[in-house]
């Protein structure tokens, strides 16, 4: 059986932690930043977890994470 391809895109986005939980990096981080308060700049710099709900198809985007 032939290898499978990760999904380059969500390679980029998401990234496993030691316990098989996903990573991901808040949205609204990138532009326009000036209008943000900092407090809310500052929890946009956290990383999130994803839902459980998510897990499975991200899990089938990233086979070999």
């Amino acid at each position: 059986m032939p290898k499978l391809k990760t999904k380059r895109g969500a390679a980029k986005r998401f990234r496993l932690t030691k316990s098989g939980k996903i990573k991901r990096k808040k949205a609204y981080a990138s532009h326009i930043l000036t209008k943000k308060s900092s407090k809310r700049k500052r929890g946009l710099r956290q990383a999130n977890v994803i839902n459980g709900a998510d897990r499975k198809a991200i899990k089938r985007l990233l086979p070999y994470a």
